[in-house]
């Protein structure tokens, strides 16, 4: 058996679940071949990430699996929509090798009080703020990662998406447009009285947004931590994880998202709010990284048309920390953790600034 990863531990109370019901589920509804290593029943341990669905860690002697589930009280649709994450990821299954084998889905609230769906865990490294304990980069290690994640991202977004059976996510043209409509819409009905307005940025995405580049797959959520690199070479990915928000569209938004959660070395505003170890000597900066995703892809990119989706990245990222402050804000929970989201919204506008947008 795999080593216990870092992040998991005891399930919290509140969290707890019949095992023995969800074991009983997994012998009822697994293929055979999948069956045939599911013997007994599993130590569950959780993983403490995450501020929206559940993840569990299912220890048969001879396998691990992952469970994720929609917190209890929910309906399997929108942001909690584990059918859609099951389907997605079935779905690359056989179209692209860095996604989880999946075990089964379950809509009978009555097994585990909430639908969720079960997968192979991916054993391997999970980059953090800072690299796991022994995983020392060299330089040009640290530099194979970006080069490796830059492929992952090509790869996925060369998928062929009516081939894998994708086609139904499709909303046609017009996704930028949908994006900086539905994040505006997000920002103004979760801002707060000492947030900033955002309004010239949200005027400057609008009259600068370009028509889509290409239509594919996207991840949405893509960046160091949300993968698994081998862990006898650190400079090779071998998973994927969090297809929660996976869809069809833009793949240079993706990257735009992707970024602005690469805090460099060099970099003042965002620096106290790095979540991924962006900083280390060798690593690629974010100049390079879209040079070569560019290359790779075939885009014909200048340093000004890439501004709107860097911009973008940015305040997507503040929107997001916006609506975690939002709660925290009207009292809708007591999480201090959550106060530090707040400042984090005017990093983000500060460094929109500094991109040359907004007001002063």
């Amino acid at each position: 058996m795999s080593s216990v990863p870092d992040g998991s531990r005891s399930v919290r109370e509140e969290d707890a679940f019949d095992v023995a019901a969800v074991t009983r589920w997994l012998q009822d509804n697994a293929s055979e071949a999948d069956r045939a290593t599911l013997v007994g029943e599993p130590e569950v341990r959780q993983f403490s990430g995450g501020a929206s669905n559940l993840t569990y860690l299912l220890r048969f002697p001879e396998r691990d699996l992952i469970l994720r589930r929609a917190p209890r009280g929910t309906k399997a649709k929108g942001a909690h929509d584990m059918g859609r994450e099951y389907f997605i990821q079935s779905a690359l299954e056989g179209h692209f090798p860095y996604v989880a084998h999946m075990v089964g889905f379950c809509q009978d609230e009555s097994v585990l009080g909430a639908d969720f769906y079960v997968m192979d865990r991916i054993d391997g490294i999970i980059p953090r703020s800072e690299m796991p304990p022994g995983v020392d980069l060299t330089p040009e290690q640290a530099r194979g990662m970006c080069l490796s994640m830059i492929d992952t991202l090509v790869r996925l977004h060369q998928v062929d998406f009516e081939a894998a059976g994708l086609e139904r996510l499709n909303k046609g043209r017009g996704y930028v447009r949908r994006q900086v409509e539905g994040w505006s819409t997000r920002y103004r009905n979760a801002r707060t009285d000492d947030a900033p307005d955002c309004e010239a940025t949200m005027a400057w995405l609008a009259e600068h947004q370009p028509e889509d580049v290409a239509t594919c797959v996207i991840h949405n959520d893509f960046k160091l931590d949300n993968l698994v690199f081998d862990t006898d070479d650190p400079t090779q990915v071998v998973g994927v994880l969090d297809w929660e928000m996976a869809t069809l569209g833009d793949p240079l938004m993706d990257l735009g998202g992707d970024l602005a959660f690469w805090v460099q070395a060099d970099d003042e505003t965002l620096s106290h709010f790095r979540r991924v170890p962006t900083h280390l000597p060798g690593m690629m900066t974010r100049e390079e990284i879209v040079q070569t995703y560019c290359e790779r892809m075939g885009f014909d990119l200048t340093p000004e048309q890439w501004r709107f989706y860097e911009v973008f990245g940015y305040f997507r990222l503040g929107v997001i920390a916006q609506q975690i402050y939002y709660r925290y804000f009207h009292g809708q929970t007591t999480n201090e953790l959550f106060a530090l989201f707040g400042p984090a919204v005017h990093l983000a506008e500060q460094r929109i600034r500094e991109l040359g947008v907004g007001s002063a």
